[in-house]
């Protein structure tokens, strides 16, 4: 029932997950959400962040924003960093992440996606067919209108979590 909304992976930090990994399985390009996936809401990208997408690039990934953002917060995050980005990409639309992928030149087996909402980054990456990661946010202070999907968020991740320990279970 709520297939469409689970993650590939379930990780506590963007900042946790082992890219050597997901290098090595034949991913190139990354697409991320910016707000409470790397730092918390509206704030300015900081030296964590900066140096995530330094290791990344030494990897050999290519990365890039995708944010529902307006341009000018997206913008301002990705001044320290330098990598492509789409705006108001009206996630989980399927055409946010083929844009990415364009940019990225990298197809959907190849791609993956890293964000903390499952109703829009990881069920707009499902519908693109793209690997996702969801990680915890990191602010637990957020807009009303988030608070309100949170609590949806944990319905969902109930029964995402209930089908995992019973995969393990046997």
């Amino acid at each position: 029932m709520f297939k469409a909304f689970y993650p590939d992976e379930y990780k506590a930090s963007a900042y946790k997950i082992n890219y050597e990994r997901l290098f090595q399985k034949g991913y190139r390009g990354i697409i991320y959400d910016i707000d409470n996936t790397l730092v918390p809401h509206d704030a300015p990208a900081n030296e964590r962040a900066i140096q995530l997408f330094r290791h990344l690039e030494e990897m050999g990934f290519k990365a890039c924003f995708m944010s529902n953002n307006q341009e000018s917060r997206v913008k301002s995050f990705n001044e320290k960093i330098g990598i492509p980005y789409i705006f108001d990409a009206k996630k989980p639309m399927r055409a946010g992440y083929m844009k990415a992928m364009r940019l990225l030149k990298t197809k959907p087996e190849h791609t993956l996606c890293v964000g903390d909402q499952l109703f829009t980054d990881v069920w707009g990456a499902y519908r693109a067919g793209i690997y996702c990661i969801l990680v915890k946010p990191i602010d637990p202070k957020e807009k009303f209108s988030i608070v309100l999907k949170r609590y949806l968020e944990k319905i969902v991740l109930y029964f995402y979590q209930r089908s995992k320990s019973l995969k393990t279970d046997r």
